[in-house]
């Protein structure tokens, strides 16, 4: 009986023993955080005043950013609202759907057959001999932004009453198909200064 009781008392002592380690464990572990969060607090602020770049510094190792067809950021400034729909364009949903798809294909038809030769053109023009380089990047960015600017233009009051679909087609694929020439120029135009080791002497 006596070593029964012996053992309950040394087994409440042992896990005595063990919660106080644990509690010591984590008061220290609080006072540690504390002593942390109250550092950060007296940090003073960080103050940016000015910051330069150089940008004929920079080491440009992947190509990124935006096309743009149609718009440039400068031209957002005069634009109210390109998102509603206006008079005289295609008329009903389904009309509407239809064209879509119709300038769309259309599009990436185009694309597929003369995109090439549009950034070949426009590098010979600008003297870059490896614009074509660029071709899968261009192809992308243009293909991202084509479901927006084919609803621009179906939102544009520019049909007129005698006008039929067909017609309202061609004249917004013809838009579109300026677009995308007008800037192809303009992306190798204004590639940075390190892109253009590529330039011809």
């Amino acid at each position: 009986m006596n070593q029964e009781f012996y053992y309950i008392l040394q087994s409440i002592q042992d896990y005595v023993f063990q919660q106080d380690r644990k509690i010591q464990f984590l008061q220290k572990k609080i006072i540690s955080l504390e002593k942390s969060i109250t550092e950060l607090q007296n940090r003073p602020p960080i103050q940016v005043e000015r910051m330069e770049y150089k940008f004929d510094q920079l080491k440009v190792e992947t190509l990124e950013g935006t096309l743009n067809i149609g718009l440039n950021p400068s031209d957002l400034q005069n634009i109210e609202d390109l998102a509603l729909p206006k008079q005289n364009g295609a008329s009903t949903p389904k009309e509407r759907m239809v064209m879509f798809t119709e300038i769309e294909n259309s599009i990436n038809e185009y694309l597929s057959e003369n995109l090439s030769s549009i950034i070949t053109n426009a590098g010979e023009q600008l003297q870059f001999k490896d614009a074509d380089t660029y071709h899968e990047f261009i192809l992308q960015d243009i293909k991202k932004q084509l479901p927006n600017r084919i609803e621009y233009y179906l939102n544009q009051p520019i049909r007129s009453e005698n006008e039929t679909s067909e017609q309202y087609t061609n004249h917004i694929l013809e838009q579109l198909i300026k677009e995308i020439q007008h800037g192809v120029s303009l992306f190798l135009q204004h590639l940075p200064e390190n892109m253009k080791g590529m330039k011809t002497e």
